[in-house]
């Protein structure tokens, strides 16, 4: 019998058609999904309940999606952490982080749709793997 309580998975991105089109096909694929076009937003919402995955956009006003990665591991450590960007400087970020012992992966944009629910997959397993013990 498969339970409710899909893999809970934020998705931020300042861009909405973006953000919100990824966490529609995260949806129609089994997951709970909800979108934020800030990361500020997204860890308010997760003191109230954290995701099982969070899928950020790096390059972002305020604070950047590898900052977020960092505060949402740090004040939920069960997180897993995907980063996806379109941009170069993006990498100069990751190795920063690196540096400071985090350790991200990072999707290039544009991610094709097989490659995006494969690397969700394999950090969650598929929706309906999700069982009521």
């Amino acid at each position: 019998m498969f339970t409710s309580s899909a893999p809970r998975v934020f998705v931020v991105d300042d861009e909405p058609v973006i953000g919100s089109s990824l966490a529609a096909i995260l949806r129609m694929n089994g997951y709970s999904a909800n979108f934020f076009t800030s990361p500020l937003e997204a860890l308010a919402a997760a003191k109230v309940r954290p995701p099982d995955l969070l899928i950020s956009d790096v390059g972002m006003p305020a604070i950047s999606g590898i900052d977020l990665a960092i505060l949402m591991k740090t004040q939920f450590p069960a997180c897993k952490i995907l980063l996806f960007s379109g941009a170069p400087s993006s990498l100069d970020l990751l190795d920063s982080a690196r540096v400071q012992g985090h350790n991200f992966d990072l999707l290039v944009k544009p991610v094709p749709l097989p490659e995006f629910l494969a690397e969700i997959t394999k950090r969650l397993g598929s929706a309906e793997d999700v069982f009521i013990a």
